[in-house]
């Protein structure tokens, strides 16, 4: 009987304990993952523990990372005070991508707004005011080649940690509401770290709150169905284009989606290749040093890398192209369809996923007023044909 009781006893102490032990938190669950998963990326990571990845980041603020302001036009500023960082490493992803650019970033001659090109100043549509609220400060060309959307961005913060050389590693990461990564910059130069010291002292966010109000993700619109789109009058503005930059307003005045723009274009004017065709596409640039621009981005900014490639692998889940000072990593597996796309005068090969993203698009590089080079164009030609 004694012993019966004392079974019950240490049974009870046990669910009493149970029932008051505090779950885990965040940051200790984040801790556990990285033990079971030492090479688990964090963005993998945040997926695998059901948050976003700016949630998992803030679990560290206090200990290497600092919450930096991001209300208004304070991550404009703060990308525009980046200019001053010299060589950094400029990282935008999506879903099934990454571009990856080191390099400087060049800035206007003249700083702000009222001294930026003649062009951004005029009185100008809405479209173009829009683009000039969207300028940084420079990033327009150059090596760091970016195009900024900054109503898609919430949240910033400096991060300050152990690098695997034992030299600590700053950047500025940035996020949108739904606490997805949009872009990051990582210092690649000792000299820039008083810079880097005091972009963060002058925006660093007074509240340093882990508590992040996090939005779900708004599900894909669906698209326009195809027997209510006026086709024809579609594809003669398609063929009136005069200018490839005209596409994305073409595409609103007809309420498609890019994928389904494609599908519906003009004859001759668009190409359905195969997926596979974007290792061929990288494999016969870097084999023919045919100099490409690649755009790869997400709803917040588009990354731009202009020049010639040479080191082409898979590895890792990705189709890569793995150079001293620009990297891309592409999950080719998770691409739907490709196409090459011939509008205002200009050949581009586009990649989409199998939700319609598009993922990653190509262009030959070519001067200012001149057609692209026939090597770009032969190249696109000799792409693998879908059936």
């Amino acid at each position: 009987m004694k012993l019966s009781k004392l079974v019950l006893s240490l049974v009870g102490s046990l669910l009493i304990v149970n029932a008051t032990a505090a779950p885990a938190t965040l940051a200790q669950r984040w801790a556990t993952l990285r033990t079971e998963q030492p090479k688990l990326q964090i963005r993998d990571a945040a997926r695998a523990l059901g948050v976003s990845e700016a949630q998992l980041l803030a679990t560290n603020i206090g200990n290497g990372v600092t919450r930096l302001q991001a209300d208004g036009n304070q991550a404009r500023e703060i990308m525009r005070a980046a200019l001053d960082l010299g060589v950094v490493q400029a990282i935008t992803r999506n879903e099934n991508g990454v571009i990856e650019t080191t390099g400087m970033a060049s800035k206007f001659k003249q700083a702000g707004d009222k001294s930026e090109p003649a062009d951004a100043r005029q009185e100008q549509d809405p479209e173009q005011e829009a683009r000039q609220r969207n300028i940084a400060g420079g990033y327009l060309g150059g090596q760091i080649d970016l195009r900024f959307h900054f109503e898609h961005w919430k949240y910033a913060f400096a991060v300050l940690q152990p690098g695997r050389d034992g030299k600590p590693t700053r950047s500025l990461q940035f996020f949108d509401a739904n606490g997805t990564a949009v872009h990051k910059i990582y210092l690649r130069n000792e000299a820039g770290g008083a810079v880097y010291d005091k972009l963060v002292a002058t925006f660093r966010l007074p509240q340093q709150s882990a508590a992040l109000a996090v939005l779900a993700a708004a599900p894909k619109a669906a698209e326009k169905p195809d027997a209510e789109i006026d086709v024809n009058q579609f594809q003669l503005a398609w063929k009136d284009m005069t200018d490839v930059h005209q596409f994305a307003q073409i595409m609103r005045e007809f309420h498609l989606s890019r994928e389904q723009a494609l599908r519906l274009a003009p004859s001759g004017m668009v190409e359905r290749v195969t997926p596979e065709a974007l290792r061929t596409l990288l494999d016969n640039a870097a084999k023919n040093k045919v100099a490409i621009m690649v755009f790869l981005g997400n709803d917040g900014l588009t990354q731009i890398y202009s020049g010639t490639i040479e080191k082409t692998m898979a590895a890792g889940g990705f189709y890569n192209v793995l150079d001293p000072d620009f990297n891309l990593h592409i999950r080719d597996t998770a691409l739907r369809s490709g196409w090459v796309v011939r509008r205002g005068g200009v050949t581009s090969v586009e990649f989409f996923d199998s939700e319609g993203r598009q993922v990653v698009s190509f262009f030959g590089v070519r001067e200012r007023g001149k057609p692209q080079p026939q090597a770009w164009l032969d190249l696109a030609d000799s792409l693998p044909k879908a059936k």
